[in-house]
This record gives C-alpha cells, structure tokens and sequence, in this order.
C-alpha cells in the first residue's frame, strides 16, 4: 500500500532524461529515490549548503529510509544545476529525507539539521556563497511546521547564549522538489574524498 499523505506531483525528476523510467536506487539505501513511497514513511526537505555532505548526513542516520538531492524553494520549473548555481532560479541545494516514524522521529532529523550547519548565515555556507547555499526546512505538513519552527525557537536560545547571530533558516510547507542531476545522487558515496562543505557552529540543539 502507498500513502496518499505524500503528494507524488510534489516530486519533479531531473531534466537530464538519465532516469526516464524513474527506476534509480539509492546507491547506499538500496531504496528507489522515487515516489511513491510506502505508506508508513514521511518525509521532509532540508537546505544547509551543498546538498552532496548534507545528503550523507541524512542518509547516515537510523530511521531513515531514502535520501535524494534536488531543487526546491525557487521561482522557476524544472532548473538545472548550472541555472540554480546562477542564483537566478531562487532554489535551495536540498535533501529530500523519507523517514519512518517508528524508527526516527523529526524531531531527531531536526537536531541533525541544526548542529551540522550554520544556520545564520544569511546567503551562504562558509566559502559557498549564493542564494543557493541558504538555510530552510520544507515541511510535509503543518505539524511538522509547527514543530520545525519551535525547534528555530529553541535553537536560537541556545546559539544567542553562545554568542552567535540571529537564524535566517526559511522554514515553510514543502514546495515542488526537482531532482537534481543523476551525477548528484549520493554524490560522495561515488566520489568518498570529495567536497563536504558542512560544518555546524559547535552549539548543541
């Protein structure tokens, strides 16, 4: 059985017609990055600068039974990476997270999402400067927003008695998810010493 709870049109694939048939599986995960997705599975979309070490880091969590990067949050249909990295498009690098409840919660991808990023820094993430590289939680349902934007709530008490800046993470309802190009999926599981840009700002959720 599939859920009806994740809307499928929700769920562009990649331009480059290297998956027509929309067959690809995750290469660690060993699930179809694809809906539709078992009825039991959730998800949510996360933004915190390249998507290639935000999308291990999700895909290292338990609970979590696919991941896959793309394009969300922007003005344009079907954007390539070249036009997303042109900041043009307005979309966010992102990760697409489908979790099971029983076996993680989103309040524990939350925590992930906050303590392996910077969350205040605006347009950027370190060196990788561009709209693209911002911070935000694109949420499944309004539960799920609710509880994304306590946990901002929550975090920024912490970060502000660190010492740190104000939160600019967008938090919203889940937009449309454009894949990203084949060549991205679980990109450094193909490539294991390339770039990993993240780096949180050492402030525990």
């Amino acid at each position: 059985m599939y859920k009806t709870l994740i809307d499928s049109s929700l769920f562009i694939a990649a331009e480059d017609r290297s998956d027509p048939q929309k067959t690809a599986k995750h290469r660690v995960l060993q699930e179809s990055i694809y809906p539709p997705f078992p009825d039991h599975q959730h998800f949510a979309i996360f933004a915190m600068g390249c998507f290639w070490g935000a999308e291990r880091r999700f895909w290292q969590q338990p609970g979590v039974q696919v991941t896959a990067v793309g394009y969300a949050g922007g003005h344009t249909t079907k954007p390539s990476y070249e036009e997303v990295c042109t900041g043009l498009t307005g979309h966010t690098e992102s990760v697409l997270v489908v979790f099971d409840p029983a076996q993680t919660s989103f309040a524990d991808l939350l925590q992930v999402f906050w303590q392996s990023h910077d969350p205040t820094q605006g347009m950027r993430q370190g060196n990788d400067i561009g709209s693209q590289y911002r911070s935000a939680i694109y949420c499944m349902d309004q539960q799920q927003l609710q509880e994304a934007q306590a946990s901002c709530v929550h975090y920024q008490a912490r970060l502000t008695a660190a010492g740190c800046a104000e939160i600019t993470t967008e938090i919203a309802l889940a937009p449309v998810f454009y894949y990203a190009e084949a060549m991205h999926q679980q990109y450094l599981d193909k490539n294991p010493s390339g770039y990993c840009g993240l780096r949180g700002t050492g402030v525990v959720y």
